[in-house]
């Protein structure tokens, strides 16, 4: 098992929480909720050790398009990169509507 963190600048603070997937074969769980400081860290905590080039790059590339204040914590058990890119777009998804229900 390896734990990986990465940061990243943020300009928008996040409201709520989310947390979506489930860890299992080939898959993984993200939680998200609001951070106290105006980045984002993101701990990974994976049953494939070796692989933390992979992880940053998808992460780097994720944070090009995404600037939430949030900490995230993805729990692995050997997703493909594009289940990464695909669990951390529907946490940010579930997030976003989670704060426009609170606010209707």
């Amino acid at each position: 098992m390896e734990q990986l963190t990465f940061d990243y600048p943020a300009q928008r603070a996040v409201t709520t929480r989310a947390h979506v997937g489930v860890v299992g074969s080939g898959d993984l769980e993200v939680l998200l909720q609001p951070a106290d400081t105006l980045r984002a860290r993101v701990v990974v905590h994976t049953s494939v050790d070796g692989y933390g080039h992979i992880w940053k790059s998808v992460l780097d590339r994720f944070f090009t398009r995404y600037d939430g204040a949030a900490d995230i914590e993805i729990n692995d058990f050997g997703a493909t990169p594009g289940v990464v890119a695909l669990r951390l777009a529907e946490a940010v998804e579930a997030a976003q509507d989670a704060a426009q229900g609170a606010q209707s």
